[in-house]
């Protein structure tokens, strides 16, 4: 329950970088919530009615009412519960606009890429396709300086909007290293964000959310096996 009688409920499931962004989102703002974890195998009666357009986690339900999809998830927690937590959506609408591109970025050039490459069938198709990824991780190195001006995070002095967009990934780029290697933020290509990266993970609700590195590998290598079988 959060304050004032507000009665909150996240579907989610443990791996699903959306979701964490929104775990993350409410323990910045210092909300409380029931969270119910999602078989995306056997989805349940409460998720295909809260969200029939998509099927998809996660659903913040809001004394009854459903919002879907994670950035609008986040800055709906944020509206509603102004002046709870920490503020995530800038306050200036140039800044918020601003915020928004760079989280649209984020999922469309960024996280598709990088998705993509992970069908990749051989190690050399999979750089071939990882090519894209770090060119946006590049770009995103530049809006990490643009945005956080000389500042430990993406909102400046604490954490902000982007920082949880972002931030929901870390666990993942931890499961990419740990399976192939590969680490999408080092310190050559990404030096900020690779720092950023360290300070980002050191946080107690950070610490507390993300998902266990070796549980992601092993979930990982399952989906791959299964992807494998079926062709």
């Amino acid at each position: 329950m959060a304050s004032g009688g507000d009665e909150l409920k996240l579907l989610g499931m443990w791996a699903s970088p959306f979701a964490v962004r929104v775990r993350l989102a409410l323990s910045f703002k210092g909300l409380r919530y029931e969270y119910i974890e999602e078989d995306l195998s056997n989805k349940s009666d409460l998720l295909l009615s809260s969200n029939p357009v998509h099927k998809k986690v996660p659903v913040l339900i809001h004394n009854g009412k459903p919002v879907c999809e994670s950035q609008i998830i986040v800055e709906y927690i944020d509206e509603v519960f102004r002046g709870k937590g920490l503020s995530l959506i800038p306050a200036d609408p140039y800044e918020r606009a601003r915020a928004r591109f760079w989280a649209a970025f984020m999922d469309d050039k960024l996280l598709a890429s990088w998705v993509q490459a992970a069908r990749g069938k051989t190690v050399e198709e999979k750089m071939e396709l990882l090519k894209p990824t770090f060119a946006a991780v590049e770009t995103l190195e530049a809006a990490f300086r643009e945005c956080s001006k000389g500042r430990p995070f993406f909102g400046g002095d604490n954490v902000g909007y982007l920082d949880v967009m972002v931030g929901a990934l870390v666990a993942w780029v931890h499961a990419a290293e740990a399976r192939h290697g590969l680490k999408l933020f080092d310190a050559s290509r990404s030096p900020l964000l690779n720092a950023w990266v360290d300070r980002f993970s050191k946080l107690d609700e950070t610490k507390a959310l993300l998902p266990d590195i070796r549980k992601l590998v092993e979930y990982a290598n399952m989906r791959e096996a299964q992807a494998a079988a079926a062709n």
